[in-house]
């Protein structure tokens, strides 16, 4: 079985680092981390140890994290947690999906709602009417007994990440999108991309049947079966994760110093040392940050789709897991 990417980078690195790695053998998704004089380090998958308990979880839960950013006066979006109906109940909170329709259509249609705990974009959905509220917040409530709406934002979406006083990697997100061709169907282009994800070694997997991508092809007057003109680009899902099937495009040698600035101060003020920012700008990242919201942020980015983008981001990554298996011994 191949080794998971964490596991097989740590595996690789761990002597350049002046350190052990053990990992449970038969998943490799899990590994202890032996440091000079014996002290012993842990991590699963992207969780390392590297951040307090306490900030994790609160950086974990989108809501919680949300209410302590705004608190410190950081930018973020508009937003607020619903619950589903059982947990109303057992907590006594009348903030239940009814509640969550009246509160969109105060912000107004579109609105995003997305599980609250759930990382990925997994659940991540653009609603533009209560017929799409309401189907979007079965299934989100179906995954996680929380669901956080939010007010569209509009610009273009970074990722930040940050260890201690630096910043390792920044790179653009673009959300999953296909290019036509004038012969093959949105369908056979989405299996292609599919394909080279396989060849990139990237272990996205585009669930082709995703109900998201339906109702956005629904709203260009599209199905799966159409076939799109020579060179016209066809965005299919409305978040820009990685995971969900979107691109990175490299910024790490041009994002301005007060973009990194920021996100190294976000960082420690959440209580952590190891996270990934995730701003939206209307801005240029070239140039010091002006209108912008915090997205989120995230306390162990997954990182491994933005090594699959190109040799250069492998070697970015490379250095960066080097840096943190040096940041356990201190």
């Amino acid at each position: 079985m191949k080794k998971p990417f964490v596991g097989r980078l740590f595996s690789k690195l761990a002597r350049k680092a002046g350190v052990r790695v053990h990992l449970e053998p038969h998943y490799g998704i899990v590994g202890q981390i032996v440091l000079p004089r014996g002290r012993t380090k842990y991590f699963r998958n992207t969780n390392f140890d590297l951040n307090p308990l306490g900030a994790t979880e609160v950086a974990k839960d989108k809501d919680y994290a949300a209410y302590f950013m705004r608190g410190m006066d950081y930018p973020v979006v508009e937003g607020k947690a619903f619950y589903a109906d059982a947990l109303c109940h057992a907590i006594g909170s009348k903030d239940n999906v009814r509640a969550a329709l009246r509160y969109a259509r105060r912000l107004g249609f579109p609105v995003i709602v997305k599980p609250n705990s759930l990382s990925k974009g997994v659940g991540v959905t653009k609603v533009m009417n209560p017929k799409e509220f309401r189907r979007a917040a079965r299934a989100i409530l179906k995954k996680d007994n929380v669901m956080l709406m939010q007010r569209v934002v509009k610009g273009k979406d970074y990722r930040i990440v940050v260890l201690d006083k630096n910043v390792l990697s920044a790179y653009e997100r673009l959300p999953l999108q296909v290019v036509g061709d004038g012969k093959r169907s949105i369908r056979a282009l989405i299996a292609q991309k599919q394909k080279q994800f396989v060849s990139d070694a990237r272990d996205t997997v585009i669930h082709e049947d995703d109900a998201r991508i339906t109702q956005v092809l629904r709203r260009k007057g599209l199905r799966r079966d159409s076939i799109l003109k020579k060179g016209e680009c066809v965005v299919l899902l409305d978040n820009a994760n990685l995971s969900s099937g979107g691109d990175a495009r490299d910024v790490t040698d041009v994002i301005h110093s007060q973009w990194k600035k920021l996100a190294v101060r976000l960082t420690r003020d959440m209580g952590l040392r190891y996270s990934g920012v995730d701003v939206m700008t209307e801005g240029d990242i070239r140039k010091p940050p002006r209108k912008y919201k915090i997205l989120e942020i995230n306390a162990a980015p997954g990182i491994d789709n933005y090594a699959a983008s190109g040799k250069k981001q492998a070697r970015i990554v490379e250095d960066l897991y080097l840096r943190v298996l040096r940041a356990m011994k201190r």
